[in-house]
């Protein structure tokens, strides 16, 4: 989950191995194990309630913050609102205007104990996410 542009559509093209090809979303994908989100239902209040509905749908939810975004959607102590493992996921790390740590503590701040530093298009940090998500569960916790 994450705002228009922050890079969901992109990351998820990432772990699976697909070619990275833009598109906009414009509903909610179920793809093999992977939900993709418009970003318009994180920044509407009232499409925000569908997002808290298929939070329920996954094992894991993914706050995305794209790393050049001035402004975060998510309030601090999100996470709780949620009874699964929320990680917080920082995209576009190399782009040129990119504050990694900026974009790190609003995910903190948002409840998020674990981060992933990403470059969709490069890989980077794609199989850090993959190996935390291959994590075999044990009693309820990953």
């Amino acid at each position: 989950m994450g705002r228009s542009e922050s890079g969901k559509t992109t990351l998820k093209q990432a772990l699976s191995g697909e070619k990275i090809n833009y598109y906009k979303t414009q509903y909610i994908h179920y793809e093999d194990v992977l939900i993709d989100t418009p970003g318009e239902y994180a920044q509407t209040h009232h499409l925000g309630y569908a997002l808290a509905l298929y939070s329920y749908e996954a094992d894991v939810v993914g706050l995305l913050v794209a790393a050049t975004e001035s402004y975060t959607l998510f309030p601090p102590n999100i996470t709780c609102m949620v009874n699964r493992d929320v990680i917080g996921i920082v995209t576009k790390i190399n782009e040129p205007k990119a504050n990694p740590p900026l974009a790190e503590l609003w995910l903190r701040n948002a409840g998020c104990k674990d981060i992933f530093f990403v470059d969709s298009v490069t890989g980077e940090g794609v199989d850090g996410i993959l190996e935390y998500l291959n994590r075999p569960k044990v009693k309820g916790k990953r």
